[in-house]
């Protein structure tokens, strides 16, 4: 939604990559404001976009995986997610990681939430899906890079993971939760 009284976009004067790889990419801009104002060295992250899937099996169950983040040193609760391949729907996308990550595929898909890590300093954005009715299809198969434990937990214990600190990424906790909060909320009318 649009105000009248939004700021205006942020005017680039100059822009530059000081460094390009696939996975670490930083553009610096020189940014001119509509008040004036101005920023010499403004750096922005530029990464592909991404996925993840709050997967609900035809029993009602979640599907979490588990795997090392080196970043934090630590092992917590995820959903499923990657990477879009260029050129790739964010939906077949999230189809594709669901299959290969968990094995489960099929069911009922829509788009529950569109997110950013962080709109101040990420370009890129994160398609969040709902896949309800999934199933157990194939193995996993999973990248050299990949060591994924899959885990199916009933609703309860997901809000206990969540609850006590076992999922700490936000780009995950905002869709499961939103899951929550439609699924209460339908309740609540019925």
């Amino acid at each position: 939604m649009i105000h009248d009284n939004d700021p205006r976009p942020w005017q680039v004067e100059r822009s530059e990559y000081i460094h390009n790889l696939p996975w670490f990419t930083v553009r610096k801009d020189a940014i001119h404001m509509e008040n004036g104002g101005s920023i010499p060295d403004y750096f922005v992250l530029e990464y592909p976009d991404w996925i993840n899937v709050v997967a609900v099996t035809t029993d009602g169950q979640l599907v979490l995986i588990r795997q090392y983040r080196h970043a934090i040193a630590g092992v917590h609760y995820e959903l499923c997610a990657g990477v879009i391949d260029p050129n790739e729907k964010p939906l077949l996308a999230a189809q594709r990681e669901l299959l290969e990550e968990t094995g489960f595929g099929g069911g009922q898909w829509e788009l529950l939430m569109t997110l950013s890590a962080n709109p101040g300093t990420h370009a890129n954005l994160t398609y969040s899906y709902l896949a309800t009715g999934v199933e157990l299809k194939q193995r996993q198969h999973l990248e050299s890079t990949e060591e994924i434990t899959v885990h199916i937990v009933s609703p309860e214990r997901a809000l206990e993971i969540i609850n006590t600190g076992d999922m700490m990424q936000s780009l995950h906790l905002a869709p499961l939760l939103k899951y929550f909060l439609n699924r209460d909320s339908k309740d609540l009318k019925d």
